[in-house]
């Protein structure tokens, strides 16, 4: 920062693999601090070293266990602010509850808005994250929120494939970011399925809008959970006479059974990104390929540090 606070690194249990690459990166040692539970489940958290007027980073994707994550998060935020630092900055890779963000039925929660408030009376000062589900989100932050997209550390390996590829959007609220990717890729065709969903994780291909016979097609989407939409969108491609079927989803919650339905399907590659540490029969599956978050989270870590423009990295 400009009145060069000193920059602390500190994470979460939630995704230590990811925390490693980003302080690798940062050539930032990881701070100390001890995160446990009392006998009946209940978050203890203890910082080991001196954080009064640091600015802080504290990097925790709210993924399975999403609660756990999430209580241990704020938790954490809480601490930070007592011990007096000067900024706590909550970095969530992976924003959950983010697709419970309207009200689509009579008599639901808006979950992603109180998450937001949660996060911010717990005493975060800035939110810094990766492709949330709806944009909109940022909107129920008071703080400020920056939002990075994932696709632009995917379209080196998207290229690498050679293919002149034409871009699936899953859903019509996938539109602007399918949009997005096609831009990037020489201004590639662009292809939109018309999906009725009865109930959540459970939806149906209707039809699909655009020209895919013959075509190399890749589908692009933020979070894949059980794989429903995913697969089932793979397979009206392959019945429409696609040649060939990848896709890039952003976030791999991955629940049963999302990893036997990808190696039963047409699909031949699937890009993810380490937002959500992969389960362990993920690990096993030739088709998913992880492209890794943690450059890109680095330097916007240290652009905010520096007060520099995160939008820039997009340009």
């Amino acid at each position: 920062m400009k009145d060069c606070k000193e920059l602390k690194i500190f994470a979460g249990n939630s995704n230590p693999q990811l925390v490693k690459r980003i302080a690798e990166s940062l050539g930032q040692p990881l701070g100390k601090m001890e995160i446990g539970r009392f006998k009946d489940g209940e978050v203890s958290c203890q910082i080991e070293e001196n954080v009064r007027g640091a600015d802080v980073f504290l990097i925790q994707s709210t993924c399975y266990p999403v609660n756990d994550n999430l209580v241990e998060m704020l938790v954490m935020i809480d601490a930070f602010k007592r011990a007096s630092c000067a900024r706590v900055t909550a970095v969530i890779p992976y924003f959950g509850y983010a697709r419970q963000d309207r009200k689509q039925r009579a008599r639901v929660p808006i979950s992603a808005k109180l998450v937001a408030d949660l996060i911010e009376t717990a005493g975060a000062d800035r939110i810094l994250t990766i492709d949330l589900h709806a944009n909109q989100i940022q909107g129920f932050f008071s703080i400020p929120v920056d939002h990075l997209f994932a696709a632009w550390v995917m379209l080196n390996h998207i290229r690498e494939l050679g293919r002149n590829f034409v871009v699936v959007s899953p859903d019509a609220g996938g539109v602007e970011r399918s949009r997005a990717m096609a831009k990037r890729l020489n201004n590639a065709s662009l292809a939109i399925v018309d999906k009725r969903r009865e109930q959540a994780n459970v939806s149906k291909v209707m039809n699909i809008i655009g020209d895919v016979r013959d075509q190399d097609c890749i589908i692009v989407d933020d979070i894949m959970d059980t794989a429903g939409t995913l697969t089932q969108t793979a397979q009206a491609l392959a019945d429409q006479g696609a040649r060939s079927v990848y896709a890039a989803c952003v976030h791999p919650v991955l629940s049963h059974p999302a990893v036997e339905r990808i190696e039963a399907s047409p699909l031949r590659k699937v890009f993810v990104t380490d937002t959500i540490p992969l389960r362990s029969d993920a690990l096993s599956c030739d088709t998913i390929e992880v492209v890794t978050v943690g450059e890109m989270l680095a330097d916007a870590i240290k652009r905010i540090h520096l007060e520099t423009s995160i939008s820039s990295l997009f340009v």
